[in-house]
């Protein structure tokens, strides 16, 4: 069983700007974070069934849902957080958390 979190980005208005940061400072954020597992990040999504498909989508694994509290705890956690909303100032983002299972 894994936790994932997964976010999906819409198109910002600046898409560089948004780029830039996200590579350059949110990531580096992120993979500091204690007991993430994996980090994965896609673009240039299709929709599928209509809708306007997403600019990015990130999703990133723990082993628990404890793990993923504890994350967020230290220091590291609450940067990569308070970094997560400034990320929604420059574009909406939607969030979630859930259990997966390898099928």
């Amino acid at each position: 069983m894994t936790i994932r979190l997964l976010a999906l980005y819409e198109t910002p208005a600046d898409p560089e700007g948004f780029d830039r940061h996200y590579h350059e400072v949110h990531i580096p954020l992120a993979h500091r974070l204690p007991g993430l597992r994996r980090y994965t990040v896609g673009g240039d999504g299709a929709a599928i069934r209509g809708g306007t498909p997403y600019y990015l989508v990130a999703e990133l694994e723990w082993n628990t849902m404890d793990e993923v509290r504890a994350a967020f705890a230290p220091p590291e956690g609450r940067a990569t957080a308070a970094d997560a909303a400034r990320l929604q100032e420059l574009t909406p983002v939607r969030s979630m958390i859930f259990t997966g299972d390898d099928a």
